[in-house]
């Protein structure tokens, strides 16, 4: 029987009843059981660095919204670029056709990003562009004729996506995706330094990895990894040299390099990209999250014009993806206002400052019986546990305590946004802290 009834036509606000039956009836969050659900907090509105919930609790974020709202809520100049190209138009497709803010943000890209990388794909999200980012890579060398090189080594501990592609190449326990290991393709995967950002180099570090490109190079179409920091696979950061190494080995062993900066790109690490700690610049990158500042899904895969021509000299003579809202025109304004918002702020002293500020308030957790580590880079702050903590429990002792954050597995984190007050940060520390001390 087809069914045709709604909930009403008028667009009469619903209740908070309402919402709450709807969402427990049929909504599915991210990695959410749908007979055991987390709780979820009603937000009816954000401004700035807060979230105010519909019984009129406000809330810190420190999550900036999964990494991506770095400006913070509400922000006139982001607000003004999407109001005014929204007059003009939301969506046209791409194909055959091109429009000032995607020409706009294609500019900004190439003079942003390292050297070298002056061809643009626009696609939709994050893991989209991790899977553009292979697909070139596949189809570069089929092109350059050795389709053998089908494989790509990443590191143990990364995290690059929830789609297909993108998740053959996330760690194979701490990467989310076990579940799916018989229907994906068969990656190989180093282990990555096991000292932090500023740890004396150990040259045993880059033994596994020296060592695996040595082997597998002819079957190898590329290294892809997570610059400086790894995310979602376990919030470890790691030594610029070893970072160095890796550009260096794949470039004697004839492989490409796929730099991740999804989470990193866009001044989170206190460089505006991380490659930049290394001085490298990739074959192919991979941008996403804070691209728009938080406000409309959009991701870039850069490339080399030695990989595009090369793609482009085979047999098949063109790129072989291309999505639906790929260049989306709305999406793509309010990217070019969010990067000339950050390039015209102090962003450098802003995330110098959070740095400090987290350094110095989350250093005592370290003391605290349950924690393993206390870790901090940029406006990245890491605590991680001894177990694995309960996410319901300890997301709503944050709450009760004004605070808005999203632990996982043993890792309680903030990536606030960089406009984030000493005062807002000071609630979320002073909160983490009065919140592991139980544990």
């Amino acid at each position: 029987m087809i069914r045709h009834h709604s909930i009403g036509s008028d667009m009469t606000p619903l209740t908070a009843a309402a919402i709450h039956r709807i969402d427990r009836d049929h909504l599915w969050h991210p990695y959410s059981s749908l007979t055991e659900p987390l709780p979820t907090y009603l937000v009816r509105r954000a401004r700035g660095c807060s979230l105010e919930l519909d019984d009129g609790r406000t809330l810190v974020d420190g999550m900036s919204s999964w990494w991506c709202a770095i400006h913070g809520y509400n922000h006139p100049a982001l607000n003004a670029a999407a109001t005014a190209h929204l007059a003009d138009m939301a969506h046209v497709m791409f194909g055959g056709i091109v429009h000032e803010p995607a020409a706009r943000l294609a500019a900004h890209l190439v003079a942003l990003t390292p050297p070298g990388l002056d061809k643009v794909f626009l696609c939709d999200s994050g893991s989209v562009s991790v899977e553009v980012a292979i697909k070139m890579a596949l189809q570069y060398w089929q092109s350059l004729g050795q389709p053998r090189k089908q494989r790509l080594l990443a590191l143990r501990g990364g995290y690059h996506g929830d789609t297909f592609a993108a998740m053959s190449v996330c760690d194979p326990v701490t990467g989310m995706h076990h579940l799916f290991a018989g229907a994906m393709s068969r990656q190989l995967f180093a282990e990555p330094p096991a000292g932090g950002l500023d740890a004396p180099w150990d040259p045993a570090w880059f033994n596994d990895i020296a060592r695996q490109i040595e082997v597998h190079a002819d079957e190898l179409a590329a290294v892809i990894l997570e610059p400086i920091v790894q995310g979602a696979g376990g919030m470890r950061f790691y030594p610029p040299a070893f970072l160095r190494g890796v550009r260096e080995l794949c470039d004697r062993h004839g492989l490409l390099l796929i730099a991740d900066e999804i989470a990193t790109g866009f001044g989170r690490t206190g460089r505006l990209f991380a490659c930049e700690w290394a001085d490298i610049s990739p074959d192919i990158l991979c941008l996403g999250k804070a691209l728009t500042g938080g406000y409309l899904t959009l991701a870039a895969t850069l490339c080399t014009d030695a990989l595009a021509t090369g793609i482009c000299a085979g047999s098949a003579g063109v790129f072989m993806h291309g999505p639906t809202y790929m260049g989306n025109p709305l999406a793509c304004a309010v990217a070019n206002a969010s990067i000339e918002l950050l390039l015209t702020s102090p962003w450098q002293q802003r995330i110098a400052a959070i740095e400090a500020q987290l350094r110095a308030e989350l250093e005592p957790c370290r003391a605290l019986a349950g924690v393993a580590d206390v870790r901090v880079l940029g406006a990245i702050g890491v605590v991680e546990m001894k177990q694995p903590v309960d996410v319901a429990k300890l997301q709503a002792e944050l709450v009760a305590r004004g605070v808005w954050l999203r632990p996982f597995g043993k890792l309680v984190y903030t990536m606030p946004p960089y406009v984030m007050d000493a005062e807002e940060l000071r609630c979320i520390t002073a909160a983490l802290g009065e919140v592991l001390a139980g544990y």
